[in-house]
Parts: C-alpha cells; sequence; structure tokens
C-alpha cells in the first residue's frame, strides 16, 4: 500500500510534498543541463556536415555543367534544412543525369542517401540530402515556379557557381 503521509492540513504533508518536489525538480534541472552539453556537442557537427554537404553538391553540379547553380543559405529562415541548391540542366535527359551523379557522389563520398521525387519525368528533381535541399529544373520550370525569389530576401546574395 502507498504512504502519502499525513493528510493535508497537517504538518508533515507540507514537508514531505517539498521534498519530493525538491527532488523532482533537482532531477529535471540535471537532466535539462546534461541533455544542453550533448546538443552543445552535436550542435558543431551537423553544420560542418551541411557545410561539407552543401559543398559537395555544388562542386558536382558545377562539374556535371549544370547551369545557373545558386546556393541559398535557410538558416534562420526554415527548419527544413540549412541551405538550399537550385541549378537547371538544359534538357529532361541532362536534369535526371546530374541527379542521378549527385546522388551516386552523395552515397560514396558522404555516405547520404538522400531522397529524390521527380527523377522520370526529369522536369524538376528534388533530393533532400538532410541539411541541404537540391532542386534541379529545365529552364522553363525553374523560371515559372522562380523558387529564388522566394527564398531570397531582395537585400539577399547567393552564391553563384
Amino acid at each position: 500500500m502507498l504512504d502519502i503521509g499525513p493528510a493535508p492540513g497537517q504538518s508533515g504533508a507540507l514537508k514531505k510534498e517539498d521534498n519530493v518536489l525538491s527532488l523532482s525538480s533537482d532531477a529535471a534541472q540535471a537532466a535539462d543541463a546534461g541533455a544542453n552539453a550533448v546538443t552543445k556537442k552535436v550542435a558543431a557537427k551537423p553544420q560542418a556536415m551541411s557545410d561539407a554537404t552543401r559543398a559537395l553538391i555544388t562542386q558536382t553540379l558545377t562539374e556535371e555543367k549544370a547551369e545557373d547553380v545558386v546556393e541559398i543559405d535557410l538558416r534562420g529562415k526554415s527548419e527544413m534544412g540549412d541551405f538550399m541548391v537550385v541549378a537547371s540542366g538544359r534538357s529532361t535527359r541532362q536534369v535526371s543525369a546530374l541527379a542521378d551523379k549527385l546522388i551516386e557522389k552523395l552515397k560514396q563520398e558522404l555516405s547520404i542517401v538522400g531522397r529524390v521525387e521527380g527523377k522520370a519525368a526529369g522536369d524538376w528533381v528534388l533530393i533532400d540530402a538532410g541539411d541541404v535541399i537540391v532542386h534541379i529544373f529545365r529552364p522553363e520550370v525553374r523560371e515559372f515556379y522562380q523558387l529564388e525569389k522566394m527564398w531570397l530576401d531582395p537585400g539577399d546574395t547567393a552564391a553563384s557557381g
């Protein structure tokens, strides 16, 4: 049977309740401090990883002759990722080939298995590489959707490759 102590209003109940709350509060503070320490250690790693991912993506797209490669910094703007890379291919065949090459490089060099949408159609391929989102368009489709205008503030400058 559970002993809950003296009835409310008796001197022992308040003291016992204070001890329980105090112990719970101390445990919560200790757990919170431990979680914050872990979060700080982990936070530095993903930023370096997202920078490496972004650099590999931009380099690969540039080497494979993608056109108008633009990097957009999403940090502080969106929780979906740290960067967005937008590029164009001249045809549906090139858009699909760029996506294939990029998926292969991400897997080989960074062990990232990105999720891919739209590769079969070849008009607009989206690759989710974790903290970096990649959009590869045919020029007409890119012009129609104008993602850069949606994500860049008028004063922002995007890095182009």
